[in-house]
């Protein structure tokens, strides 16, 4: 039975369970009876147990070390599920406390599955909303990396701190307007059309795109920030029609 088969009050009984199992295994500096939540084939089993750990590491500092050390043990793992879930448990301390999981990042970009990439660019996503300036300093590092995927989940990862604030992941998304690889500049052209429909932001984006030199680009981001305003309508400031009004009157093509 999955998570969300069983009712409220279970759910919330399975929550504690699940933050009671882990607290005792890293006040016995284990991971045995934890390991089984950590490799759940139930997406919300997982995510219960890399909530838990988050919660844990700010309620009981105390037990910080153990958490990094039964981290390191499961980065380990032949399961990548067990080492999806460490980084989502490592993304929840990047929150706060970049410096702390940064290598596990850096050792998750390179995993040679695609669930523990994937782990890694959403936690790039909720640690650069909540703690933008080290983690895009880190993102910055990767994006001229020889590797296109490597530079493509990058830019995929930024966008969310670019929906509330473009202005911070602008320059970073600049730097890879001529990359030639057809799969990163269609990641970059996705990415500038999420980061303009919200309020104030197309103006930003358009003001910065002005600083551009790529035109072929520019023009299908252009294209692209149209269509999202008609896609989003529900959620979009402006109206399809009035963002193409204030594209053609300042944009400078």
């Amino acid at each position: 039975m999955g998570f969300y088969d069983l009712k409220k009050s279970e759910r919330d009984e399975l929550v504690k369970q699940i933050n009671d199992v882990i607290t005792s295994d890293l006040k016995h500096g284990q991971s045995q009876n934890s390991i089984s939540y950590f490799s759940d084939e139930d997406t919300y089993i997982r995510k219960s147990a890399y909530l838990a750990i988050g919660k844990i590491f700010y309620k009981h500092p105390d037990l910080q070390s153990a958490i990094f050390s039964v981290l390191d043990t499961l980065m380990q793992s032949e399961d990548e599920l067990i080492r999806q879930t460490v980084i989502n448990a490592a993304g929840e301390i990047g929150k706060f406390h970049f410096d702390k999981v940064q290598h596990y990042m850096d050792k998750g970009l390179f995993d040679q599955h695609h669930r523990v990439r994937n782990a890694v660019i959403g936690s790039i996503k909720k640690m650069g909303e909540k703690n933008p300036v080290p983690v895009l300093a880190w993102c910055k590092t990767y994006l001229k990396h020889p590797d296109k995927e490597i530079r493509r989940e990058i830019c995929h990862g930024i966008e969310l701190r670019g929906r509330t604030h473009p202005q911070d992941i602008l320059p970073l998304l600049k730097t890879l307007e001529f990359d030639d690889t057809k799969r990163v500049s269609d990641t970059l052209v996705h990415v500038l059309g999420q980061i303009a429909y919200k309020n104030g932001c197309l103006n930003t984006v358009v003001a910065h795109l002005n600083t551009w030199k790529n035109k072929a680009l520019i023009e299908k981001a252009l294209d692209e920030i149209v269509d999202v305003h008609h896609r989003y309508k529900k959620f979009a400031v402006l109206s399809q029609d009035e963002a193409i009004r204030y594209i053609d009157a300042n944009y400078k093509r």
